[in-house]
């Protein structure tokens, strides 16, 4: 915007310095021209007298002398009375010019070599005409006409370089609180709710920044309301919860028992830290820093724990591979919890009892791959299961729990894919970005994809079996 003022006046100054430079050259270019053959009328005009007077050559000449012509001046006289015709002085013209003047009795002007000259017709006492010819050389009719052009460049160009700093400063005031804006609205866009905008500028800018801190205020504000609703609204669930526990201490021993407290236990202290999360002033979805995150190995094995419990209950059978040593994630430990919980509630809330299921984890160089697979009905349509509010079409699906793990992976760069797993039904693979890029090309479902080195392999394809 401010090069584009700078152009626009630029053009604009120069269009108007030609228009009025150009014509100005040529009227001083006239000027001198008209000057120099005023001064050889008066040169001409001041033999005339003399002319008048007498033709005798002698006198003629001193006459000629005194008018200062030096070499530039000659005097034409015509014969008559007795005497032939007379020529004083150099003669530059044509006679046939000087013959034409003569006869016309009018003054004009003739090309010669080296300049111009002037014939002046003059009548004599004997009513006879002579012809006064006055030599203009070419300096002397272009005499300051370099000067004066040279000045009217110098001013022009003053006038363009005076126009373009002027243009430069108006579009620094007028593009420096548009840059700001820009800079405010990514600053707002990346998450950075402290973004606000200096209202100053031009008055349209000014209106502009005042609205920009306006919505970012009222978003501020809209954040902080959901948070509270999000924290009450948990809060809610504190009452249920508490009779949920007091009847579950009331169920005695045995392994049942204690899976469901441990249940219990579990979903209070969710509850509590939905509550925390949501009246937090950022958000606790990713980790944050560098070397933050978790062992995503460590994580499945503890979530297996609980997981592996219901599935003896229900005739499942499970496997898990990949966690034999540390994988880091940059994920919090919490987050990924829930993820995993999400995707193998979803396996047991919507496949019949007895339906196997498996977990692999996969370590790469720049990216953490968990699948969570089963061999259950499968999902007709995954763009609707990602899509949020709508599920995969079963009874009792929201469809938020696959938007949760597609969230937490996408703070990574990474995302999420559903596919057909070599058990028969669901394969779903969560993509963790290490480096924090977000990942292009990623391919389509059921191809087998190579990062870098080779080490990490999608596995939609690859055979599995469960123990």
């Amino acid at each position: 915007m401010r090069w584009a003022l700078v152009k626009v006046c630029l053009a604009v100054t120069t269009m108007v310095v030609v228009a009025f430079a150009v014509p100005l050259g040529l009227v001083v270019k006239e000027m001198a021209r008209d000057r120099a053959f005023s001064n050889a009328e008066r040169e001409a005009a001041a033999v005339a007298p003399a002319l008048s007077i007498t033709t005798d050559r002698d006198k003629l000449e001193r006459v000629v002398a005194a008018a200062g012509a030096d070499s530039g001046m000659a005097v034409h006289l015509p014969a008559g009375g007795g005497r032939a015709a007379l020529d004083l002085g150099r003669q530059r013209a044509a006679d046939d010019d000087i013959e034409a003047v003569r006869k016309l009795g009018r003054a004009s002007t003739t090309s010669v070599a080296g300049g111009s000259t002037l014939l002046q017709p003059v009548a004599l006492g004997t009513g006879a005409i002579a012809v006064v010819e006055v030599y203009v050389p070419e300096a002397e009719v272009t005499n300051g006409v370099g000067t004066a052009w040279a000045v009217l460049a110098a001013v022009g160009l003053a006038l363009i370089v005076g126009s373009v700093a002027v243009a430069d400063r108006l579009g620094v005031r007028m593009v420096r609180p548009a840059q700001r804006l820009v800079e405010g609205a990514h600053e707002l866009g990346e998450g950075r709710l402290g973004a606000r905008v200096p209202e100053e500028g031009p008055n349209e800018l000014r209106l502009a920044a005042v609205a920009f801190n306006s919505m970012a205020d009222q978003v501020v504000q809209l954040l902080a309301n959901e948070r509270e609703l999000a924290a009450d609204l948990s809060h809610r669930l504190r009452t249920p919860l508490t009779v949920l526990r007091l009847n579950a201490a009331s169920l005695g021993a045995g392994p049942a028992a204690e899976q469901t407290r441990s249940a219990v236990a579990q979903l209070e202290d969710e509850v509590d830290a939905i509550i925390r999360t949501a009246r937090e002033a950022k958000p606790q979805t990713a980790a944050a820093g560098p070397g933050a995150g978790c062992d995503a190995a460590e994580v499945v094995r503890e979530r297996m724990e609980f997981w592996s419990a219901l599935a003896e209950d229900e005739g499942r059978k499970w496997r898990v591979a990949g966690v034999e040593r540390p994988v880091r994630t940059p994920v919090a430990r919490a987050d990924l919890a829930a993820a995993l919980d999400a995707l193998l509630g979803n396996v047991f809330r919507h496949t019949a009892e007895g339906t196997a299921f498996a977990v692999d984890v996969h370590n790469g160089e720049d990216a953490v791959i968990v699948l969570v697979s089963d061999a259950g009905p499968g999902i007709p349509d995954p763009e609707a299961a990602m899509a949020r509010g709508r599920g995969s079409g079963n009874t009792g699906s929201t469809g938020l729990g696959l938007d949760i793990v597609r969230r937490l992976a996408e703070s990574t760069g990474g995302d999420v894919r559903i596919g057909s797993s070599v058990l028969g039904g669901t394969e779903v693979r969560i993509w963790f970005q290490l480096d924090g890029r977000k990942a292009a090309g990623r391919g389509h479902r059921g191809t087998t994809r190579r990062r870098r080195t080779g080490k990490l392999v999608s596995t939609f394809n690859r055979p599995r079996s469960l123990p």
